[in-house]
């Protein structure tokens, strides 16, 4: 199979996979009443959402599998990924079940979350420092600078910021996959110019997945993809960008990640030494909410800006 053929491939088998676990999973997650819980101090209009199933990450993580597996991609490369993937994915599939299961709203404490991050991090660092090397791309310039050990610090510290802003963002229905899908997709244009076909193929897999997912996502979501399928989508965002040497362009082409962390750290800093806040409501689409906007003009808007950063960012980087 040519390596053309074989990205097809994987894109129609993990869309595919993804879009026929859908009606099999959701009814299964409703039927072990694994629904979300609504925060009381979230907007008014998400009441309505409770009980939604959750932890639907599965099935684009599903979608992923299939077609790694049928492609047969599971070289050091694609190892790295998984592990980077599942590694968090895991890590939120234990907080979303002590809050559906255990019915606890805000699931892991929080020094419980920042430890399982930092030691899946600081793996991660070790591993990507041995096969990747330390050296990050420069945005704009172009080049290349080695961090030496100062690497393995700065890749636990990013994997902890990635996978927390794009939980953050998951806030209101279909926006995370959305935006995820498009990032991911930079990283997939980048691993084309450094001829990873490893790096394309969990690429590829993981934007069809979400394609499959989104179908029941999109507003009025029929399914949340939980902190499973963020900390997961964090992770796969982090694991590229590792491989990649392009760290450094999460903040551009994840624009809205870092949007939404940012509005969460300033509400917070604002409202403890002012007593004022910001913000309406943080994170950030929880402002635009509350501002008339609905859930799907919310999703349109920050899909185009991540579309704009993704276009900007290719010819930034590469």
């Amino acid at each position: 199979m040519t390596n053309s053929w074989m990205l097809i491939f994987a894109l129609v088998v993990s869309y595919g996979g993804s879009t026929l676990i859908g009606p099999k999973l959701i009814p299964y997650l409703q039927k072990l009443k694994f629904g979300q819980s609504i925060r009381e101090e979230g907007p008014k209009s998400h009441y309505v959402k409770a009980g939604t199933p959750t932890m639907g990450g599965i099935i684009f993580l599903v979608g992923l599998l299939l077609a790694m597996i049928l492609v047969r991609t599971f070289d050091s490369v694609a190892m790295f990924m998984l592990f980077s993937i599942f590694g968090f994915g895991l890590l939120g599939f234990l907080d979303d079940y002590i809050k559906v299961v255990l019915k606890r709203n805000l699931g892991l404490r929080a020094w419980q979350k920042l430890a399982g991050q930092f030691l899946i991090g600081s793996i991660l660092a070790v591993w990507a420092g041995h096969l990747f090397g330390t050296a990050l791309v420069i945005p704009f310039v172009k080049t290349t600078f080695d961090l030496g050990l100062l690497y393995y610090p700065f890749v636990v510290l990013v994997a902890i910021a990635t996978t927390n802003a794009v939980n953050l963002t998951d806030g209101v229905d279909g926006l995370a996959g959305s935006v995820s899908t498009l990032v991911i997709g930079f990283f997939g244009m980048v691993a084309v110019s450094q001829q990873s076909v490893s790096l394309l193929v969990v690429a590829i897999g993981l934007i069809g997945g979400l394609g499959g997912f989104l179908k029941y996502n999109r507003y009025p979501a029929k399914v949340f993809m939980g902190d499973m399928g963020s900390l997961a989508l964090g992770g796969a965002v982090a694991g590229f960008a590792f491989a990649t040497g392009m760290s450094l362009m999460i903040p551009i082409v994840g624009g809205i990640y870092f949007a939404e962390t940012l509005s969460v750290i300033i509400q917070v800093i604002s409202f403890k030494t002012t007593g004022k806040r910001v913000f309406k409501m943080s994170p950030l689409h929880h402002h635009y909410e509350l501002s008339g906007w609905s859930e799907t003009k919310i999703v349109g808007t920050f899909y185009i800006v991540t579309l704009a950063l993704v276009i900007a960012g290719y010819f930034i980087a590469v």
